[in-house]
């Protein structure tokens, strides 16, 4: 099983209205990062996609780069 970047063990809590930690599994195209990548096991990596999706759905998060306010 692999260790996770996070805690050294499984996440106990991916909320979707964090948005600046689920600001660390996209790139900067706003693509959720692979689990190779993000260095997560596979049922972290589910939580923290699903809750990107549901970031976005709410508006919490861009789908894409263009998305995003410029200041």
């Amino acid at each position: 099983m692999k260790r996770t970047i996070l805690h050294g063990d499984t996440l106990t809590k991916v909320d979707y209205k964090d948005v600046t930690f689920l600001r660390k599994f996209v790139t900067s195209e706003f693509k959720i990062k692979p689990a190779k990548r993000s260095k997560l096991s596979d049922k972290d990596q589910r939580r923290v996609a699903n809750a990107i999706k549901i970031a976005r759905y709410m508006a919490l998060m861009p789908y894409t780069r263009n998305q995003t306010v410029k200041n």
